[in-house]
């Protein structure tokens, strides 16, 4: 990883954090996108004692606005050099049905969309590095959903589990179809689940899912131990030729039966470009 850019949204606390700075210790220069200023600042004074060759930066956005998004990616495409690394790990559960300023449903439009436009803004970037990795963090709590395409935004009905379990599928649908068309460029594309992780995660959802996620975080495992996977998938040799797999435990492992459905890779990819009116 010395003197590789690494790219990650969720990085200022929880497996993200752990995982950038694990790369500024490796050597690699870390590029933070954050919403909150203050976590920001503190995790990136960690990562220059980490690694403190390396002009680590943040920018900030909100990503759960497509014009966020692209905003951000943008910047970073304009100032950055070949990007070496991505990884999409933002994420949240929201404990009753709100809509962005774009008509999306927030755990949809943060979990799912900001994957989707955000990668697809910096693209260029990572296929100038020649060898590039992309890697979300999706989860197995995809295992117990399939897609509706006619209630992505669960109008019809709200769980705040679906919703969350939905658009975890979508990150490994997702994953499927970018290694699908990156085939050739040299990049790659892989997903994982982490484990459960005693995070931030779910802090912020209110109601009775913030407290049953404090509860269940007593048996949860350590961010150290959730942020591996991510870390071997972004520099581990071992996987520099691997793509479109799901991992756990740092191994590929099968998804469900709807996360390996092409034709559902598919559309949700066509749907999403739709959605972020970016045309393919």
């Amino acid at each position: 990883m010395e003197g590789k850019t690494v790219v990650i949204t969720g990085g200022t606390s929880g497996i993200g954090e752990v995982a950038a700075t694990a790369f500024a210790r490796m050597g690699a220069r870390v590029v933070l996108v954050a919403r909150n200023r203050s976590r920001a600042e503190v995790t990136l004074a960690r990562l220059r004692r980490s690694g403190p060759d390396a002009a680590h930066s943040v920018y900030f956005a909100d990503l759960t606005r497509l014009a966020e998004m692209k905003r951000v990616a943008a910047e970073i495409a304009e100032r950055e050099p070949p990007i070496d690394v991505l990884i999409n790990n933002a994420g949240a559960l929201f404990s009753t049905r709100r809509l962005t300023e774009d008509g999306l449903e927030y755990t949809f439009a943060l979990n799912q969309m900001s994957y989707f436009v955000v990668t697809e803004g910096l693209r260029e970037r990572l296929l100038a590095s020649g060898t590039a990795r992309i890697v979300n963090t999706a989860s197995a709590a995809h295992q117990s959903v399939t897609l509706d395409f006619d209630d992505l935004q669960s109008a019809k009905s709200f769980s705040p589990i679906r919703a969350y379990s939905c658009s975890k599928l979508c990150n490994i649908l997702f994953t499927r179809e970018l290694a699908r068309r990156l085939h050739g460029t040299g990049v790659t594309a892989n997903c994982l689940h982490p484990g459960f992780v005693a995070t931030r995660f779910a802090d912020e959802s209110g109601g009775l899912i913030s407290h049953l996620a404090w509860f269940a975080k007593f048996f949860a495992i350590s961010p150290t131990e959730g942020a591996q996977t991510i870390i071997y998938l972004a520099s581990s040799p071992e996987v520099a030729n691997v793509t479109g797999q799901y991992f756990y435990k740092c191994r590929p492992t099968t998804p469900s039966a709807a996360a390996a459905d092409d034709g559902a890779a598919l559309a949700l990819w066509r749907r999403s470009a739709a959605l972020a009116g970016i045309k393919q």
